[in-house]
């Protein structure tokens, strides 16, 4: 987004510096990742998506 001069760092680009799996999409697009237990949504527009996933994952686990 442009706002290099005000972050001192990129939190993707630390991310792949140690070796996640690290996906994106396109800017205000919804995403949501899952693994194990670990549920991320990219921005605001993936709210719904880590929702239903979070519910998904409660109705499944024991």
């Amino acid at each position: 987004m442009g706002s290099t001069d005000v972050v001192p760092f990129l939190v993707e680009t630390e991310l792949i510096k140690l070796g996640s799996k690290y996906s994106k999409i396109g800017d205000f697009e919804p995403y949501t990742v899952t693994d194990g237990l670990l549920i991320t949504g990219q921005n605001p527009a993936s709210a719904k998506g880590s929702a239903q996933a979070l519910l998904q994952h409660l109705l499944v686990s024991p």
